[in-house]
């Protein structure tokens, strides 16, 4: 058979695995959505074996399409939901509590509480992010302090940590390899972007074990090989990337300056930037875009908590649609005299804000409001946060050069939410044929390591949109209706 690649991408709400040829287009696609669990307000959690049967299943349902034997899988690339933590037993591989999601909110005050100690600026310096829930690190802490005995079992070396793409590894190769890429590893608020090694000082301040932690590796790179048993063949795996990054990189962003926007649960911008760390002056993150050859190249991030999610909120949560699909049409014929905001900070808002106790609002509201206007506004969040993201990255980079956007993810199908993001960015948004780009990064890096695909320049080449959108709106709409959303968050804050 021919060469085949198997990417997993093991998202917030689903895993998918999907088999790409040796020219990476899409063979075959597993999926199988898994249960969220809300214990308490702003608490986000899944279940970890549920999230390891689920990608089990879904590798072997992507196999099963292909009619691909499992020794035709040159290599396996991981990409994964990032600052998701889950410590387990390094003896049974078993978890010691549920995943705690990069969503979940329950540290914020443990956050504000070492913002009070003037904490912020050490860890922003290091490891380019803010004091935030978001993150890893805090989460870590929370399991160590809260879970009966885990301190202890964890000094003692007893467990391990990692975000969902080190627990897919270890289980993957049945125990032999606990390891991550550079990518997950910036995200945690324990790892130094700029020495490339877990941190010490940070460990120390979060009271964290050392022996807890993953090797960190290149994002294309050996981390192991299969168990025969689990997918039929010893597969290795030789690409890992988290999400975001897995994404700009099936982008082909590889030149500084590029930037994509991915629209899944939540929406994530990277700028590429480089060989060099822009240290943010708005309140965005810096980051590791992708690591190879030991070589790290840096992006600025925005990262929006709500998006797609606002979507599904209508439809599972108020019952005003039955697909997500539906919001388009809509918000086509919604009433454009009417004035409706939605700010969608159901768990916080993210960047420039950084808000962790922030909740969501509705503003603009009349008796004449109905579901094609909330639907609109929804959309219409989602276009707004993304400006927001993009005018903090033009002053952090100094200058306000002509950007074009290119976009991926469940969302990004909609034509007319990308029309609306154009007109309110007042630039090109480019859209390519394969929405998949995050699996395709993680295809691509496994790819690149087993010399089955080009290096990273001549496979920017092969990269083609399948439609641009171009800005229609009239600048004076344009700058009214921002002007809206600026005044709608501001009464939210308030």
């Amino acid at each position: 058979m021919p060469d085949m690649i198997l990417a997993i991408d093991q998202g917030t709400t689903s895993s998918r695995a999907i088999i790409f040829d040796a020219k990476l287009k899409p063979v075959s696609v597993g999926q199988q959505e898994f249960k969220q669990f809300y214990p308490k307000s702003g608490w986000v959690e899944h279940d970890p074996e549920e999230i390891w049967a689920s990608v089990l299943a879904t590798c072997k349902s992507a196999l099963r399409k292909a009619k691909a034997k499992p020794h035709s899988v040159r290599a396996i690339g991981i990409t994964n939901q990032r600052e998701t933590v889950v410590i387990w037993n390094r003896r049974t591989g078993r978890p010691i509590h549920k995943a705690i999601v990069w969503q979940d909110r329950r540290t914020a005050e443990f956050c504000a509480a070492l913002k009070a100690e003037g904490r912020e600026a050490l860890f922003n310096r290091k490891t380019g992010l803010l004091l935030d829930p978001y993150f890893s690190g805090t989460k870590i802490r929370w399991l160590l302090d809260n879970v009966k005995g885990a301190r202890q079992k964890a000094e003692r070396g007893d467990l391990a940590f990692g975000t969902i793409d080190s627990f897919l590894i270890w289980r993957l190769t049945g125990g032999k390899v606990h390891a991550t890429d550079a990518t997950n590893a910036s995200r945690t608020l324990l790892f130094n972007i700029h020495t490339g090694e877990w941190d010490e000082e940070l460990l120390r301040i979060l009271n964290i074990p050392a022996s807890l932690l993953p090797q960190v590796k290149d994002c294309a790179a050996d981390f192991g090989t299969t168990v025969p048993d689990l997918l039929g063949a010893a597969i290795p795996i030789r690409g890992v990337a988290g999400d975001q990054q897995a994404a700009s990189i099936g982008q082909a962003c590889f030149q500084p300056g590029m930037m994509k926007a991915t629209y899944g649960t939540g929406c994530f911008a990277l700028l590429n930037t480089g060989a060099e760390a822009v240290l943010s002056r708005n309140r965005l993150l810096t980051t590791i875009a992708y690591q190879l050859d030991g070589k790290r190249t840096y992006a600025l991030e925005g990262a929006i908590f709500i998006a797609g999610a606002a979507v599904q909120w209508l439809r599972d949560g108020l019952k005003l649609v039955a697909t997500a699909g539906e919001t388009g049409k809509l918000a086509a014929v919604a009433d454009p005299t009417q004035s409706v905001y939605l700010v969608p900070a159901f768990v916080g808002l993210g960047a420039p804000y950084w808000n962790a106790e922030a909740r969501g609002a509705i503003f603009g509201l009349t008796r004449a409001t109905t579901r094609n206007e909330l639907a609109k506004a929804a959309l219409e969040s989602v276009c707004y946060q993304t400006r927001d993201l993009l005018e903090a990255m033009r002053k952090d980079m100094g200058h306000a050069q002509k950007t074009i956007l290119r976009v991926d993810g469940g969302m990004s199908a909609s034509d007319w939410t990308m029309q609306r993001l154009a007109d309110m960015l007042d630039a090109p948004v480019d859209r390519p044929p394969i929405l998949e780009t995050t699996a395709l990064g993680a295809a691509y890096l496994a790819g690149l390591k087993v010399g089955l695909l080009p290096e990273p320049a001549r496979f920017a080449k092969s990269w083609k949109k399948q439609k641009r959108f171009t800005p229609k709106m009239k600048p004076a709409e344009r700058n009214a209706k921002y002007a809206g959303w600026k005044d709608a968050v501001r009464k939210l804050l308030a």
